[in-house]
Formats: structure tokens, C-alpha cells, sequence
């Protein structure tokens, strides 16, 4: 690799992070939803109400490139029909336990090592995720204490931009102070992650291999191809050379 790579950004959803089935976490989550909007119906009438919901304003997003704020998304899109005070009073946290019902949420085992191997290399490193909660991934920096390997955090429900997007990895890179061509993304989706970063002219793309996510984008028919493919992200301290001249 002959690119001189100073900043690597990262996304989160299934690339820092794995989302886990534990059903006492997922009926707990619905649980306290359903008590925070004293919601009257059923739990599958409820459910199946929010996922059709929560699919319409996805594809709206996803169209528009664009995301809303916590407060917006549940008065606007998935609980205009009940009482707005309640809905804005608990958005925040209705949000966490929406994205709670798919399940558990835990850091990849090899996320500190990494994140620690690039800092002693001499790497920058930034967060650019297309995310609903404006706290989730703050929280989740400090309870794991990776917080302070992170100069900048972009997140899609704060700027409102969303990948693939070029404009939020353009703020990214202003916000850390590199150049485009001087970054690296990872990431683990191969339509919107490798299409945003590509459409950037970010010097490197980097996609972590996910099963769950490759099914899922299959159906687009979209194919973009990144500079490398990895199944774990300590496969990073390979890939890219040691700035400081130092083994990591």
C-alpha cells in the first residue's frame, strides 16, 4: 500500500459492534416500550405496527439520504398517533429500546487490541455511523473505554446526513482535520459503505466480512468493490503500516 493513510474512520453497526439474541433482554426492551407509551394494544399488534412503521421511514431515509433526530422519528414516523408530550418526554429512550428488541449489543473481542494497535501506530481514528440514536454509541465509547481513541464521532441522527452520503465522511474529515484522500473507512456493508466512501475519494476502503449484512444487501443488485476485505478487525494492524516506524 503506497497511500498515505493519517486518519482511519470507523463504522459501528456490525463492524465495532455485533448484535446478539438474548430474549430475556429482548422481552425486557418490549416490555418497558410498551410501558413508556401506555400504549392499549397488544404486544403483536403494537410490534407489528412499529416494524411497518420503522420500514417505511427507512426507506425514506435511505432515499433521501438524510435521518431525523430521536425526538422527530417517534412524534413523526413511528407514534404520531399517540400522545405527543408522552413520545417527546421518553424519545431518547424509546429509541434505546427499540434498537434493544433486536437484541444485545457487544464490542467485537478484538475491538480494544485494534483500537490500541492503530493509536500506537500513529493513526487518527474517527466514527461515521448511520444511527437512529443520538446516545447509544457515546454511552457505549465510555462504558468500554474506548472513548479516547476517537477524535471525532459523526453520527447520522445528529447531522442529519446519511451513507453513502459523500457530504457526512466531507464533515468527518473536516471535523478531524485530514484530507479525504488521507483516510480510511471501515465497514461491513458492501453497497453504502464502500459507494460513500468510494464517492468521497477516501484513500482506502476497508470491509469487514458479515454474513448478515451481505444477505440482507443482496437483493439491491448494487456491487462496489473495497480495496480489502478482512474477517476480523485486528486484521487492520496488518493491512496498515505502522506510521511510527514501530512494530504494534
Amino acid at each position: 500500500m503506497n497511500k498515505d493513510i493519517q486518519t482511519v474512520f470507523f463504522d459501528v453497526g456490525n463492524t465495532l459492534r455485533i448484535v446478539l439474541p438474548d430474549k430475556p433482554f429482548i422481552e425486557a426492551a418490549e416490555a418497558e416500550l410498551m410501558k413508556l407509551t401506555e400504549t392499549k394494544e397488544s404486544h403483536d399488534e403494537f410490534f407489528a405496527k412499529l416494524e411497518d412503521r420503522w420500514k417505511a421511514y427507512r426507506k425514506l431515509a435511505k432515499s433521501s439520504l438524510l435521518d431525523c433526530s430521536e425526538m422527530e422519528l417517534w412524534m413523526q414516523y413511528m407514534l404520531p398517533d399517540y400522545d405527543p408530550e408522552l413520545i417527546a418526554s421518553h424519545a431518547s429512550r424509546l429509541t434505546r429500546l427499540w434498537r434493544d428488541h433486536d437484541g444485545r449489543r457487544v464490542a467485537r473481542p478484538d475491538v480494544r487490541e485494534t483500537l490500541e494497535g492503530l493509536d500506537r501506530m500513529g493513526y487518527t481514528m474517527g466514527i461515521i455511523a448511520n444511527t437512529v440514536t443520538e446516545t447509544e454509541i457515546p454511552d457505549w465509547m465510555v462504558t468500554d473505554h474506548v472513548a479516547r481513541y476517537f477524535k471525532t464521532t459523526i453520527l447520522s441522527s445528529k447531522v442529519r446526513l446519511r451513507k453513502p452520503n459523500p457530504e457526512i465522511y466531507y464533515l468527518a474529515c473536516r471535523c478531524i482535520g485530514t484530507k479525504p484522500e488521507n483516510c480510511a473507512y471501515v465497514g461491513d456493508n458492501p453497497v453504502r459503505d464502500v459507494e460513500g466512501t468510494q464517492a468521497a475519494g477516501f484513500g482506502l476502503m476497508i470491509r469487514i466480512d458479515e454474513p448478515d449484512t451481505l444477505n440482507r444487501e443482496k437483493a439491491t443488485g448494487k456491487e462496489f468493490i473495497p480495496d480489502y476485505v478482512i474477517t476480523k478487525l485486528s486484521d487492520l494492524l496488518t493491512i496498515l503500516p505502522d506510521r511510527k516506524g514501530k512494530q504494534a
